[in-house]
């Protein structure tokens, strides 16, 4: 028995999408039960859900308190061996679910595990598996673009060591898959809700390996993945600072306290990133929008 934990957030169709992928692609071994927690949509979402998936727990919340609070809802009425955490901008793919159950149970020492994710152009969601972020790393990433042939080597933040469609382990998975063993979830605990959106994956996985569990990831099934389909593809002002903040938490709950001079530069580098995100994205909005054609491109 499997149990599916979804939060969701408006995005109807998106959800929709992923349910019916549920509906297609049971595992063999035995009963899936989704939980689908309305994070106070307010815009019918929740009734729909009810009216057109009636196999689905609909857990509805009165006030959206972040996607770690709305996951841990569901989370502590989950009993199965077997607990996935969903995104529901995902789409299961055949033989998902079964392949990476058979792929746990092949390692007991793995508490988690996630899949090749891909977005809707094929591409590959480099995401889908990580390194955790350091200041060495980070300063890699976001010079890669300025540095001769950078953008086309692999960057250390997407574990290269273990290949698309390889599997191995690796620091970190993506929160828009998580398949997790019962054991682990009891030994390491809920996700921790002060983040409210962003980094709470990371800090899990973290959490995962501090108790001795290993997170694996497999690139050989795969599931769809919107990426922003809910929250859309530029953040807003609000889910910038969101993002930023929760760096900013993970890097003192794990990493701070080495050198003073580190952590200022740390912080500051954070903020410095808030800010020219937040300058680019106010610059994209204020530009007029594109003409739309009748056959839907643009003018």
């Amino acid at each position: 028995m499997v149990e599916i934990v979804i939060v969701a957030y408006r995005g109807l169709d998106l959800l929709r999408a992923c349910l019916r992928s549920i509906r297609e692609q049971p595992p063999s071994g035995g009963a899936v039960v989704t939980h689908v927690v309305d994070n106070a949509s307010g815009d019918g979402t929740a009734d729909a859900i009810a009216a057109e998936f009636p196999e689905v727990i609909l857990h509805r919340r009165a006030s959206n308190d972040g996607f770690s609070v709305a996951n841990n809802a569901a989370l502590r009425v989950t009993t199965a061996p077997w607990v996935l955490v969903l995104n529901p901008d995902t789409e299961l793919r055949p033989n998902v679910l079964d392949h990476l159950i058979a792929e746990l149970e092949r390692h007991p020492e793995a508490g988690v595990i996630g899949c090749r994710l891909e977005r809707l152009d094929g591409t590959f969601d480099h995401a889908a598996k990580r390194s955790f972020p350091t200041p060495l790393g980070a300063i890699e990433h976001f010079t890669a673009k300025l540095r001769p042939g950078g953008e086309r080597r692999p960057l250390q933040y997407h574990a290269p060591h273990v290949e698309e469609r390889g599997t191995g382990t690796v620091d970190a998975i993506n929160g828009a898959f998580m398949l997790i063993r019962r054991e682990a979830l009891v030994a390491v605990g809920l996700l921790d809700e002060r983040y409210w959106m962003y980094a709470e994956d990371l800090d899990w996985c973290r959490r995962f390996a501090q108790a001795g569990w290993q997170v694996r990831y497999d690139g050989r099934v795969t599931a769809i993945h919107v990426k922003g389909g809910v929250s859309g593809s530029r953040r807003s002002l609000r889910t910038n600072w969101h993002f930023h903040r929760s760096m900013g938490r993970f890097y003192r709950k794990f990493d701070a306290g080495r050198s003073p001079w580190l952590d200022g530069a740390v912080y500051a580098g954070i903020l410095a990133r808030f800010a020219l995100s937040a300058a680019r994205s106010a610059v994209a909005r204020s530009r007029p929008q594109a003409r739309a054609t009748p056959g839907g491109g643009s003018a």
